[in-house]
């Protein structure tokens, strides 16, 4: 396919904050002889963006423009068709993204996105699961801040306990310090979400549900609901809080091992909350953390607030930081895995996943540029079966391998006290 296309990646989206972060990792980190575009409804505004690019990269002028409208069916089935990979940033996905999916799976041509949207996802494996499976084209939702260092992180761990001779069994997930923003994309699909289950309370079921993105008769397990409140986590010695996006990681990482044929046995378990701190200061960090949390979606589900909040306090979709408050952004993940060894015994390892620019911008567009070259280029990646995948039963050790190259921290190791 890829020698057959005019390009092997194509940027759906490049006009818009994120869409344009990818096309200047891609001019900066994309192999020597990339055959790949820029796409947005736009051509004015494309055109922008490349004049605008190439004031720091000059090969941006060389850069193709497409001209393509995510609510147009025929303009999508057109994009899918002129490329092997099609690396979309256009959110909220569950109300602009489903014709380039319908017309991926139609044409054969691998797709990755940035979406959290437990809902949109489910959708899109109910309708267009066999077209992909039959056409050959890989589906990859969640390239992105979500799920990446989840999805990949557990994969980690699971080899380094393998490499031992172990079975992982448990994986608890801490999100720790870090400094960035909510990207206005992001916002943008969690009001809409909040939205669509006010007209459709079915949603609601989707969204809690532990095992929500599992295929058909894979849809339990021992994992139970999310943490809603404040905790203290002996394991780590710390004051927790609930983190926002375990309703997506969750569900992404328990998809993949269901998609991988449950290589840790259909008793894993997986967990992920926010680490605060110790003592004092981290329990009121907990409750703050906990108490805004609680505020702000009890309000979002109120149409009259969520407008308000979408119009007037929260930002838009297309902003974002400057280039330093992006380059002065970073995150830490913790992970702990539990396993049995070769003669019965248990086993701890200690993982800890690091990105070293504001998380929804700067690795963002890392990760997900990353994840279009690994599916563009990497052969065993690229010719792998069609269907709706998971980063890391997709892309697995590949991509793990690319983001270590390209400067994220994927670390593991056995506790000294072990």
């Amino acid at each position: 396919m890829s020698s057959e296309r005019a390009y092997e990646v194509i940027v759906m989206g490049a006009t818009g904050f994120t869409g344009r972060l990818v096309a200047e990792y891609l001019l900066e980190h994309g192999p020597e002889g990339l055959r790949w575009a820029m796409a947005g409804r736009s051509p004015v505004k494309l055109e922008e963006v490349r004049k605008e690019l190439a004031q720091r990269f000059p090969s941006a002028l060389d850069v193709p423009l497409v001209t393509a409208d995510s609510m147009d069916r025929g303009s999508m089935d057109a994009l899918a068709q002129q490329t092997t990979v099609v690396c979309t940033t256009v959110g909220p996905y569950a109300k602009y993204g489903e014709a380039l999916v319908a017309a991926c799976a139609e044409h054969g041509t691998h797709y990755v996105d940035l979406t959290g949207e437990v809902q949109f996802i489910r959708r899109m494996i109910d309708g267009y699961e066999d077209q992909a499976r039959a056409s050959g084209a890989r589906i990859v939702h969640c390239c992105g801040f979500d799920s990446i260092p989840s999805d990949i992180g557990v994969f980690m761990l699971g080899e380094a306990m393998a490499e031992r001779g172990g079975t992982l069994k448990e994986v608890h997930m801490y999100a720790g310090e870090s400094r960035g923003q909510f990207s206005g994309g992001t916002v943008a699909s969690l009001l809409n979400i909040l939205e669509e289950a006010e007209k459709d309370p079915s949603i609601r079921k989707v969204v809690g549900h532990p095992y929500g993105l599992n295929p058909e008769g894979e849809r339990d397990g021992p994992d139970g609901r999310d943490q809603t409140g404040v905790k203290f986590d002996k394991e780590i010695g710390m004051w927790t809080a609930p983190f926002v996006m375990a309703a997506i990681n969750t569900r992404i990482v328990r998809r993949t091992q269901s998609l991988r044929g449950h290589p840790y046995g259909r008793d894993f378990k997986y967990r992920e909350v926010m680490s605060t701190g110790k003592g004092t200061p981290g329990l009121m960090r907990a409750m703050t953390i906990t108490g805004s949390l609680g505020g702000f979606m009890a309000a979002a589900t109120v149409g009259s607030l969520r407008n308000l909040m979408a119009s007037r306090l929260l930002p838009k979709p297309g902003q974002g930081p400057d280039r330093k408050t992006r380059e002065e952004g970073f995150f830490v993940i913790r992970m702990i895995g539990h396993g049995v060894g070769p003669a019965g015994d248990q086993v701890e390892l200690q993982a800890r996943i690091e990105g070293h620019k504001d998380p929804g911008y700067g690795e963002t567009a890392k990760m997900i540029g990353e994840s279009a070259l690994c599916m563009a280029l990497d052969e065993s990646v690229r010719t792998g079966p069609g269907g709706s995948w998971t980063p890391a039963s997709a892309m697995g050790r590949a991509l793990l391998d690319r983001l270590r190259t390209a400067g994220m921290t994927f670390d593991v190791k056995v506790p000294a006290t072990a």
